[in-house]
């Protein structure tokens, strides 16, 4: 047994490796061991080591055996105490994206384009719009391109507040917030028709989402034709649930505004007429049953 001495200290934790070392003082890997760690004490009254570290007669044959002695190494490690120190937390604040681009829509910096909205110039950046819409991209950069033009390029089709809240949602990816309670669900409608001309995705289902909640018995037949012609199918599903109330279908469909849907969208009254004809006809069967 090859033994750890003891040592006139505190009690320590401690990791010892026992070597043999050859004839060039290297360790030998067949007769290298290392204990697991200890708590090493003088008062603990024991020593450490190996009982059967080596066998006599492979020691007596072995070629590190010179002149009846051998060389052994023994590396003691210490596990000295450590504590832990949080580091400090490092606050990541969120993307302010969007601020950057709004101040470069504001400052007219790099501006490159321009478009002429009922009698209002918009100067804008032509790469922040084609990011934004595949109609703009290609306007810019198609076959049939204006991108190299100096002159304003005319929008007969859309209203100038609208044209500029719509720059402002493809800047900063919202919405101007100053407009009234009032304004705000004839804004959606109008910003609703701009989105979907230019193919800006989100915006249209952001308007859909304001609409969906601004639904009466005075816009219900106005926002249920807006989403038939322009393919909201989200919002279309909103306006006839909200019809599926027959005190709201009767309160809703006015003159005016069945005359409106028939105008405008007659299939709309086909699934208006299948959304209340089928409950009324299970209700029948119900009752005959």
């Amino acid at each position: 047994m090859i033994p750890l001495l003891k040592a006139e200290a505190e009690a320590v934790k401690a990791q010892v490796k026992f070597s043999v070392l050859d004839q060039h003082g290297k360790p030998v890997w067949a007769y290298t061991h290392t204990t697991k760690i200890r708590d090493f004490s003088v008062a603990a009254g024991r020593s450490w080591g190996f009982d059967k570290f080596i066998k006599k007669e492979a020691l007596e044959k072995s070629e590190h055996l010179k002149d009846d002695s051998f060389r052994v190494k023994v590396d003691a490690t210490i596990m000295s105490d450590f504590h832990t120190q949080e580091a400090p937390s490092i606050l990541v604040p969120p993307s302010d994206m969007h601020q950057h681009f709004g101040d470069l829509l504001s400052s007219k910096a790099g501006v490159n384009v321009k478009f002429r909205v009922r009698g209002e110039t918009f100067s804008v950046h032509r790469l922040v719009l084609a990011a934004w819409s595949p109609v703009f991209r290609k306007q810019f950069f198609g076959p049939m391109k204006e991108g190299t033009t100096t002159e304003a390029i005319p929008v007969d089709d859309v209203e100038a507040e609208v044209f500029s809240a719509l720059l402002t949602f493809m800047y900063t990816d919202s919405l101007p917030g100053e407009m009234k309670h009032g304004e705000e669900s004839a804004m959606a409608q109008h910003l609703l028709v701009a989105a979907d001309k230019y193919g800006l995705d989100r915006l249209k289902l952001i308007c859909e989402d304001k609409l969906s909640s601004d639904i009466d018995t005075s816009s219900v037949a106005t926002i249920l034709a807006l989403a038939e012609l322009h393919h909201c199918r989200g919002l279309k599903a909103a306006c006839l649930e909200f019809l599926s109330s027959p005190t709201n279908l009767a309160e809703a469909m006015e003159p005016e505004c069945f005359e409106l849907l028939a105008n405008s969208c007659p299939c709309v009254l086909k699934d208006l007429l299948m959304s209340q004809a089928v409950p009324s006809l299970l209700g029948k069967r119900k009752s005959m049953a």
